[in-house]
């Protein structure tokens, strides 16, 4: 147990660490406004099922997105699950074509049971990501050259994205009944960059324009969960859960100013904002999910998923935000979970789909989105897994928008370890 203790605490500094300083570095025009393009939520067992969860639960999983869920812990156990992915983005504009790919910390969950029927979780997730980075140039041969501005080139980039740190607990109140909180801290800042350099260097002040955006407050998570057990090791779950919505702390500041290649020390502002006395409001979502399925065979389920995203109020943002509705769904298949002579058939085989809105408004359209998983659950020691999963989603506007689209391929893995830790074992 010491040494699995020293491993637990190894890597769960080195993901909090990670998660500091590093970001997914896949470039995306949509991480531009607002605060940034969002990241799916969700273990890689719920993404290899489209990302459901609300209605999910499991003695060796963590479903952050319903706390309630956390009442189905195991007695005496521990869980621990690390996951990285690997992203590639597919721009295009009907013309040209762009390619970006990384890969990334994606999450660390922790959890284990306080008594029978009562479980504590906590976690980091990313929430959203801000990096992009775009250049242009227009010379004389152009269609869009004008001779009174000239030739010139434009920069634009971005960095840096928002994570969750959650810590919630849930309970069962009956045998068909359970309810939990999470409480979860927002924590993260956004940097951007514009700058246009003219060719005529002589006549024209190149123009630079940084902002940055910072937000940090705590939040609550509330859900529910009912559970019915029927016949046959058949059941049937059904599940809830909101976010609160937040005032959260935050700071912006702006400055543009021109320049000239003679001196770039020698700066004239143009426009000058800091701003830390308004807070930014961020909607919380509401979920709704069912599930069903047999003990140790499948479980097939849907989620709705809706988020007032226009009462958003975000500085530096306006008029970029629309209400959002998702559709999540998705299913798993295990062969025979206890076959001695078949590893194959003792795999989880997950499936899943999900279609949703996009908060995003651009030129007065909004954004959309769909997109189809699977998975694969390797089974370890105990009830220990390799989770695998592979999600494709395409970004898109309305035809005619002359918006990007974007095809987002997602490859990730994650070790979800469980063990008996609180057991006095007789024999080692």
């Amino acid at each position: 147990m010491q040494h699995k203790l020293i491993i637990v605490i190894f890597i769960s500094l080195f993901s909090i660490t990670f998660t500091a300083a590093g970001q997914k570095l896949v470039n995306s025009p949509y991480s531009r406004f607002n605060i940034g393009s969002m990241e799916p939520a969700g273990s890689f067992r719920s993404l290899g099922m489209g990302g459901i969860g609300t209605a999910m639960r499991g003695n060796s999983f963590i479903f952050f997105s319903n706390p309630a869920s956390y009442s189905s812990l195991d007695t005496n156990s521990f869980i621990f699950d690390f996951g990285i992915d690997y992203s590639m983005n597919f721009l295009s504009d009907g013309i040209s074509r762009f390619s970006s790919d990384d890969m990334n910390f994606d999450h660390l969950l922790l959890g284990f049971p306080l008594a029978k029927g009562w479980g504590l979780a906590a976690g980091i997730v990313p929430i959203s990501n801000g990096y992009y980075k775009m250049n242009d140039a227009v010379v004389k041969t152009d269609a869009n050259y004008d001779p009174l501005t000239g030739e010139y080139t434009s920069k634009h980039s971005g960095d840096g994205g928002f994570n969750n740190f959650f810590l919630g607990s849930g309970i069962s109140i009956n045998k068909n009944f359970s309810v939990g909180v999470n409480m979860t801290i927002l924590l993260g800042q956004i940097n951007r960059i514009y700058e246009v350099n003219f060719a005529d260097v002589t006549h024209d002040f190149h123009n630079s324009a940084t902002e940055k955006i910072q937000l940090n407050g705590i939040n609550f998570d509330y859900g529910i969960q009912y559970t019915a057990s029927l016949k046959n090791n058949y059941f049937i779950n059904a599940g809830a859960s909101i976010s609160s919505n937040k005032y959260y702390n935050s700071k912006y500041n702006y400055l543009s100013y021109k320049f000239t290649d003679y001196n770039i020390n020698v700066k004239d502002t143009i426009s000058f904002v800091s701003d830390d006395s308004t807070s930014a409001f961020i909607p919380g979502p509401l979920r709704l999910g069912i599930s069903i399925g047999k003990k140790n065979k499948f479980t097939a389920g849907i989620d709705f998923v809706s988020t007032k995203w226009s009462k958003a109020r975000i500085p530096g943002a306006k008029g970029y935000t629309a209400d959002t509705r998702s559709f999540l769904f998705g299913a798993e298949y295990i062969p025979d979970i206890y076959s001695n002579y078949s590893y194959l058939k003792r795999i989880e085989y997950r499936i899943g789909g999900h279609i949703e809105d996009n908060y995003l408004i651009i030129n007065g359209d909004q954004l959309k989105e769909y997109g189809a998983s699977f998975g694969i659950g390797l089974p370890m020691r105990r009830l220990s897994r390799t989770n695998l999963f592979f999600d494709y989603t395409r970004k898109y506007g309305p035809a005619g928008s002359n918006l990007y689209s974007e095809n987002y391929y997602t490859m990730g893995i994650s070790l979800n370890l469980y063990d008996f830790w609180f057991i006095k074992r007789k024999f080692d």
